[in-house]
């Protein structure tokens, strides 16, 4: 895709992982970095990929429920467990994109030097 357009977003939220015993890891908190992705082949009419505002007001919507939250206690993490990894999935499939403008990648970090990246 020859176009892309990135919007980077922060929210500060809680959470706990369920460990590989099933155990808990103390509940800490992160000001996490997101940073979204997205492409087309043709810009649009006004020659965009699509509008930085409309993107990052799509962002969010998806994270604002997340902020300053326990993500453990939100129903999007209360099957799966609220990693950076998991988080960055919840907000490549809650994202909705005009019909010509894809999604290349969605990054979460939650510490320095830390980072999840999913490519759908």
């Amino acid at each position: 895709m020859p176009f892309e357009i990135t919007v980077s977003r922060e929210f500060c939220a809680a959470h706990q992982l369920r460990l590989y015993d099933g155990s808990l890891e103390p509940l800490h908190g992160h000001n996490w970095h997101q940073r979204v992705t997205v492409a087309t082949d043709n810009l649009d009419v006004i020659g965009t990929v699509m509008d930085f505002h409309e993107l990052a007001r799509l962002v969010d919507e998806i994270i604002r429920p997340m902020n300053n939250r326990n993500l453990n206690e939100l129903p999007a993490f209360q099957s799966t467990n609220p990693s950076a990894e998991n988080v960055a999935l919840h907000v490549a499939h809650s994202l909705k994109l005009p019909n010509d403008v894809r999604l290349v990648c969605v990054e979460i970090t939650e510490a320095p030097n830390c980072v999840a990246r999913y490519v759908p």
